[in-house]
């Protein structure tokens, strides 16, 4: 298991564990010398592309649903 980092030292060198925790280092962070929390990188969001379902989706999926389906998934 990585150091422990205190809060009291975190908060004065956030900027240098943040570069460290992109850098792929493990980060945790303590209270009381104890493991409280774990600092990691963000994943990077995939763009998402418009239109990827376009003529996938049978045209009856958009019909109106039967009454009695529809007060099911509405509990009633």
């Amino acid at each position: 298991m990585p150091e422990v980092i205190n809060v009291h030292e975190a908060k004065t060198h956030l900027s240098r564990l943040l570069d460290k925790a992109h850098a792929g280092e493990e980060i945790v962070l303590g209270k009381a010398g104890k493991p409280y929390a774990r600092l990691v990188p963000l994943k990077p969001v995939r763009k998402r592309t418009l239109g990827f379902i376009k003529g996938k989706l049978d045209p009856a999926f958009f019909d109106p649903l039967p009454e009695e389906e529809l007060a099911a998934w509405e509990g009633r």
